[in-house]
């Protein structure tokens, strides 16, 4: 029975096992818009929308739902690994090797006569002995053996968790990569294009409108400051 629940455990195992996880790509890694393909520059133009210069909170608060995220996934595998009990495998894994301990293999010599001591009292003959000893041993081995079946299982799908954690975790890190690119390419944009045309419209501007062209412009290098700040955070986060 022992050797059945084991094979067909081993299948589970061998399953487990052969699966590959995909490895994330490197933290300075990041695809920029000019070099993804249309499917990613459509996820990327999407988050550039989310976006809004002249409002403080859309930049604070850029890419924050998949930082928030990818938060909680790390403090639930954290605190997986500080609750969980990491003992009764290697309690049970102590219990079979005392047992053993406990059983000497000089009794299965058949042949060893008893001495004249043995005889007076009444003592077994090796092979009896041994026999006795052996039921006692194995009905001990047997339930070790139980155990450590159920340690694997519970092993087999903390293992399983964990895989799907990882592939989630992964999401999200491959998420905030789409909003660090996005990110990049709205400040690209505000230095390129966005800012200098402000700053002509200031030089252009009438001397009554020049105060509060120039305030307009100082706000916007300010709101820019502030998403460059923000994009840092979140690769560093990543």
């Amino acid at each position: 029975t022992t050797r059945q629940k084991a094979e067909a455990t081993l299948a589970e195992v061998e399953q487990v096992s052969r699966t590959i996880l995909p490895e994330p790509a490197k933290a300075d890694e990041v695809i920029t818009l000019d070099k993804a393909d249309a499917a990613i520059g459509g996820e990327i133009r999407r988050r550039m929308d989310e976006i809004d210069m002249s409002d403080t909170n859309s930049i604070v608060s850029f890419g924050s739902g998949a930082q928030a995220e990818l938060q909680e996934i790390s403090q639930a595998m954290l605190n997986g690994v500080r609750n969980k009990d990491v003992g009764p495998a290697g309690d049970s894994l102590r219990g079979i090797v005392t047992t053993i301990r406990g059983f000497s293999v000089s009794e299965l010599d058949v042949r060893r006569q008893r001495s004249w001591w043995e005889k007076l009292i009444g003592r077994a003959a090796p092979f009896a002995k041994f026999t006795a000893r052996f039921e006692t041993v194995q009905a001990q081995i047997d339930k070790v053996t139980d155990d450590l079946l159920h340690h694997e299982h519970s092993l087999l799908k903390d293992i399983k968790s964990l895989d799907l954690l990882y592939e989630k975790t992964l999401q999200f890190y491959d998420e905030l990569a789409l909003y660090i690119a996005a990110g990049e390419e709205k400040l690209r944009e505000l230095d390129s294009t966005v800012i200098p045309a402000k700053e002509a419209e200031v030089k252009a501007a009438p001397e009554a409108d020049q105060v509060i062209r120039a305030q307009e412009l100082r706000d916007l290098r300010a709101a820019r400051d502030d998403l460059e700040r923000r994009v840092h955070d979140l690769k560093l986060t990543r």
